[in-house]
């Protein structure tokens, strides 16, 4: 059996097909073919991602403690995703099994790897207080909805009913720690004020 070889540099056409035609890109996704490209494809762009929120940070776009603090995140922010990337299939696997899903774990894998097309989107959304969580949770809901409709072949009714109500709790998950987050924000730059004017 031959080793298939990754093609990195169809990483920004694959990221920018899912971006501009999810419907097709979902439709004619390969539903089989191994762990490691789809793998390879979300480690890619959680690194790309991190390296937006670095940027963001520095720029005091985001909330980072420091340049240190962006760089960590571009070393460890990949490792989380991996990880992370398994366990989020498995849970949306369950979902898209009780919606009525035929399609088998690895496909939901897949299907998660390359909504990671949406993460750096979704990190520069983020610098936007309180919309940026808005814009955030409209685009993966509308993503997962295409997957579960386009690879998984769920009616689309029953799939907008059941992420939109998923997307809503996240909304409002993410908007208390978005505040929160401010508001930490806020308070680390008035304590840099305070020992300035000291």
């Amino acid at each position: 059996m031959e080793k298939k070889s990754i093609d990195f540099a169809a990483i920004p056409q694959t990221a920018l097909k899912v971006l501009t035609s999810p419907v097709s890109f979902f439709r004619e996704m390969a539903k089989t073919g191994g762990f490691v490209e789809p793998l390879v494809f979300l480690v890619a762009l959680a690194v790309v991602t991190a390296i937006v929120d670095g940027v963001l940070g520095i720029l005091g776009l985001k909330f980072f403690l420091s340049a240190w603090a962006a760089l960590f995140s571009i070393i460890i922010t990949p490792v989380v995703a991996a990880i992370g990337g398994f366990i989020v299939a498995a849970i949306l696997f369950i979902i898209w099994k009780l919606l009525g899903s035929q399609e088998s774990y690895e496909t939901a894998y897949r299907c998660v790897a390359y909504l990671a097309a949406l993460w750096p989107v979704m990190a520069m959304a983020g610098a936007i207080p309180y919309i940026g969580a808005l814009i955030t949770i409209v685009l993966l809901t509308y993503f997962c909805v295409t997957a579960s409709v386009e690879t998984h072949k769920i009616p689309s009714q029953k799939a907008w009913i059941v992420f939109g109500i998923i997307g809503a709790a996240l909304f409002f998950i993410s908007l208390g720690a978005e505040i929160a987050t401010q508001g930490a924000r806020q308070q680390l730059l008035e304590m840099q004020r305070q020992m300035q004017n000291k």
